[in-house]
């Protein structure tokens, strides 16, 4: 409960910056007319809108298990980060939509110096969102929310690509700015295919090979366990869950009580993880 309440308040408060940081560049946009800026308002917009599916996925998260649900709704965090997904991908192709128009029609940019200013204030909006989502997420186990907060500090780079845009415009090319607009678009798809990748082996219950070491290694500190056959580990949200066979020379309860409060040891973020263990003689019990 302690870190779903910590997940949901740095959700609020990187929701709240993320907010600010795009009013204050929305306004720019209006009197400045940059396509870059545009796209890095927009992106930056979609950012702050993904914060909202991660908030209801870690409220469900609190519910406890049902008989229809009878793993709990940890797994809402996965399904929001499909949404994170959509969201983004939405956003790149209207950045870029909006940088190829402005390349066919040119239009003079206007107030280059408070362009660069607000590249300069999305950087910092981002990077602070980045520090404090990564750090939170880290302290409660969320890969969801480090994930997010590695978006946002990519998404910080970004913003900082609109003064290179702008320096272009002031040393004569003014074509920097829709181009840079462009860049930005393909830096959202490259993003996207990492977290496309990222939520797609989550669905499919895949989980770092590290952890699975981790966990064999835990189990092995057991003196009476003599070989770990068989590991499996899942994600449910920003919890951990599994089970494990072990063999050993000492069948019974003792020994499967010793490795799971080992394994709790090495991964504090695991819940709920059954150890089966049996004799070296073959009898499972």
């Amino acid at each position: 409960m302690e870190a779903h309440g910590a997940g949901i308040r740095a959700l609020k408060i990187s929701l709240l910056i993320l907010l600010v940081t795009t009013v204050l560049q929305a306004a720019v946009v209006l009197f400045s007319g940059s396509v870059a800026l545009l796209a890095d308002t927009v992106h930056n917009f979609a950012d702050a809108l993904t914060a909202v599916p991660l908030w209801i996925a870690f409220v469900l998260g609190r519910r406890a298990a049902t008989r229809r649900y009878t793993y709990g709704f940890g797994r809402a965090e996965d399904l929001a980060g499909l949404f994170i997904v959509f969201v983004v991908a939405l956003s790149a192709v209207v950045a870029a939509w909006q940088s190829i128009d402005r390349i066919l029609h040119p239009q003079p940019l206007q107030n280059i110096g408070w362009v660069i200013a607000a590249g300069v204030i999305g950087f910092l909006g981002n990077e602070a969102v980045a520090i404090y989502r990564i750090r939170v997420g880290r302290r409660i186990g969320s890969a969801a929310l480090v994930a997010d907060g590695v978006h946002a500090r990519t998404d910080g780079f970004t913003s900082l690509a609109v003064v290179l845009g702008g320096l272009g415009v002031l040393a004569g090319f003014p074509l920097a700015d829709p181009i840079v607009g462009l860049v930005i678009s393909a830096a959202i798809f490259v993003l996207l295919i990492g977290t496309i990748r990222s939520v797609g082996r989550r669905l499919l219950d895949g989980v770092e090979p590290d952890l699975v070491d981790r966990v064999e290694h835990a189990i092995m500190h057991v003196d009476a366990v003599q070989s770990v056959d068989r590991v499996r580990l899942r994600w449910l949200g920003h919890r951990l869950e599994g089970d494990a066979i072990v063999t050993t020379n000492r069948a019974g309860n003792d020994v499967a009580q010793a490795a799971e409060r080992s394994v709790r040891d090495h991964l504090p973020n695991v819940d709920d993880f059954l150890i089966s263990v049996r004799s070296s003689s073959g009898l499972q019990c």
